[in-house]
């Protein structure tokens, strides 16, 4: 059984260093590692992405995260990942990393994702060039999870867990207001989840949505943001087998 911590959405700034860490440090009892679903900061600066590095530096569990578009609102998002990195996360963008939990590999894929909507209601590549570029950069996104996912099966992974910070399905979302769905992820992201297959997908970014849902292949997916989860994360648990 391996135990899955998970939250988004934490937006920490410099008035907010500790105020997780408490929780943290009890990961070890409760969790076998630790998913960051995203939006860590309040606007992406060096200064914040050093608040959230020192909440989770030395935590002993492998602690796995994505940007989410607050850490990229300072233009600076290689700056906040290479910060994190010195604190030992994992930041994943189009990869995979695989981290074993006792005697289990476990590949979490992981990229920010982007907007577009869910079937039916969805931005398409047609029109101006902004346009096209927009649906783009989501299908590259997810074309880049699928491809991870992929190669996480390859290389013989017990579990695999697709980690992004826009939504796959419109599950999730239900709460939001049904305008500003397009712009809370995308069903690209769960075609890749359901063409390459995994065991857990984990977004954050819709702070008024819902906690569960499923794509349509039947993977679940869980909305950790955390004035969703309203808690310093949630635990999941996933067979080995």
């Amino acid at each position: 059984m391996i135990r899955v911590a998970a939250v988004g959405d934490i937006h920490m700034g410099p008035d907010s260093q500790g105020l997780l860490r408490p929780a943290f440090d009890t990961l070890p009892e409760c969790a076998d590692l630790l998913l960051l679903a995203g939006d860590l900061t309040r606007h992406g600066t060096p200064e914040e992405a050093r608040v959230v590095a020192r909440e989770v530096q030395g935590l002993p569990v492998p602690v796995v995260a994505v940007l989410g578009n607050h850490d990229h609102h300072d233009e600076q998002p290689e700056k906040v990942t290479a910060i994190l990195q010195d604190a030992d996360v994992t930041v994943l963008e189009g990869e995979g990393t695989v981290v074993e939990c006792e005697g289990t590999r476990v590949g979490i894929a992981g990229t920010k994702g982007f907007c577009g909507g869910f079937v039916g209601r969805s931005a398409g590549e047609f029109g101006e060039p902004l346009m096209k570029e927009f649906v783009r950069t989501t299908r590259r996104s997810a074309d880049a999870l699928r491809t991870a996912l992929e190669e996480l099966d390859r290389e013989g992974c017990d579990v695999r867990i697709a980690l992004t910070h826009f939504s796959p399905v419109a599950d999730t979302l239900a709460g939001e207001p049904l305008e500003i769905y397009p712009f809370l992820g995308s069903y690209l992201l769960a075609e890749a989840i359901d063409t390459a297959g995994a065991d857990l997908a984990v977004h954050g970014h819709a702070h008024a949505g819902t906690e569960h849902g499923m794509t349509a292949g039947g993977v679940r997916v869980r909305n950790v943001a955390q004035p969703v989860i309203r808690r310093a994360f949630n635990v999941y648990q996933l067979h080995g087998d």
